[in-house]
């Protein structure tokens, strides 16, 4: 399983590192773990956000 750091996951959304961050905090987005001090995201859990967007089952995300 493939795994990105912060600022991967920021340049695949084309948005800022912090907007990632954020997000994390607020509990939208894709969900990060937490490996010692790094946030690293598996790119399945990406795919699963992704699919949820385009779904529609998420409240922001995509636009119309």
């Amino acid at each position: 399983m493939r795994y990105l750091t912060t600022a991967e996951v920021a340049q695949r959304y084309r948005t800022a590192e912090s907007t990632v961050r954020y997000w994390r905090h607020i509990k939208k987005g894709p969900r990060g773990i937490k490996v010692g001090k790094r946030v690293l995201y598996p790119e399945a859990e990406l795919l699963r956000y992704e699919r949820t967007l385009i779904a529609g089952q998420e409240e922001w995300g995509l636009a119309s």
